[in-house]
């Protein structure tokens, strides 16, 4: 870290550079920023020296920014609203708000919360952006790189990535996982199914490169046993219907099973076997909590998460 060169930066220089992105004009700058045309080019000059880049540069009539200026941007504007928060600590009021916010989840995730979560956020703050992703496409990446504010996820709770301290991982919803099949499968009709009945049937699984093998495969490991997993798939909708058409077992979360179209019509037997503690999860990185915007939508997925599922 070169503490010197950074000391010749100061907010001056990010307000400019922010505010030139925005006009690309220096007289436009110098009126919203209420300082002379002069000033902001001694300013620009400044930061120009420090950053050895020449940030703007004059194409036909318009100024054009460079591709430095140009990618400083976003972190530019990162920093002037973190300082500025900072300084005024102004309250957030929902009504008027007029940001967004991302969120990925697996599509099992959509019909528990998605629906009337979003109808109750557009309720409180109606002229709010909500982005909802897939977690197959957005995954824990996009919350270390900023792109995404939240994924809410089922998971085995030994299935934390360990490598992302960063991330704070908090229980929406406690659950227990049941084994899905159909209703023509030879085990339809038992009441209780046996761990070599279980073993005995091939499964279909749930891919996730982003989480840890989870706790009843290990364990299952550890006693020489192992399932016969021939199909995999993203989501818990997906291998429902392909249950539906064939003798697979499919292991999957009690309160999805319950309330999923996917899954209706499917016969749902409890696990013969110890699967660990299972759970919906919200995750976010620590510093998004900074942002007072962040935590009431935050206290929103928290609370009407929880009031919907006591």
């Amino acid at each position: 870290m070169d503490l010197a060169k950074l000391s010749r930066i100061s907010m001056k220089h990010l307000i400019t550079l922010h505010v030139m992105l925005d006009t690309l004009s220096v007289t436009a700058s110098a009126e919203r920023l209420c300082l002379s045309p002069s000033s902001v080019s001694k300013t620009l000059s400044q930061l120009r020296q420090s950053l050895d880049d020449d940030l703007f540069y004059r194409h036909g009539n318009k100024l054009v920014a460079t591709p430095l200026a140009r990618r400083l941007g976003p972190n530019v504007h990162q920093i002037i609203t973190d300082m500025n928060l900072l300084v005024t600590q102004e309250a957030f009021t929902p009504a008027a708000y007029k940001g967004g916010f991302s969120l990925a989840m697996r599509e099992s995730t959509f019909e528990l919360l998605a629906a009337k979560l979003t109808a109750h956020v557009l309720l409180l703050a109606p002229n709010i952006r909500l982005d909802i992703f897939a977690k197959d496409s957005v995954g824990f990446e996009g919350l270390v790189k900023g792109s995404l504010d939240f994924i809410v996820l089922p998971h085995d709770r030994s299935q934390p990535p360990i490598a992302q301290h960063e991330l704070v991982w908090e229980t929406l919803i406690n659950d227990e996982m049941v084994c899905l099949m159909n209703p023509n499968h030879p085990l339809a009709n038992q009441h209780h199914i046996s761990i070599d009945d279980y073993l005995g049937y091939s499964h279909i699984g749930i891919s996730d490169t982003d989480l840890n093998r989870p706790f009843f495969e290990m364990k299952l490991a550890q006693q020489a046993l192992n399932r016969a997993v021939p199909l995999s798939v993203a989501d818990f909708g997906s291998a429902a219907l392909m249950c539906h058409h064939s003798e697979l077992l499919f292991t999957c979360s009690r309160r999805w099973a319950e309330n999923a179209i996917q899954a209706r019509g499917l016969v749902t037997k409890a696990l013969p076997l110890d699967y660990g503690e299972v759970a919906y999860s919200l995750v976010w990185h620590k510093q998004s909590m900074k942002d007072p915007a962040h935590r009431w939508f935050y206290e929103q997925l928290v609370d009407f998460t929880r009031q919907q599922f006591q």
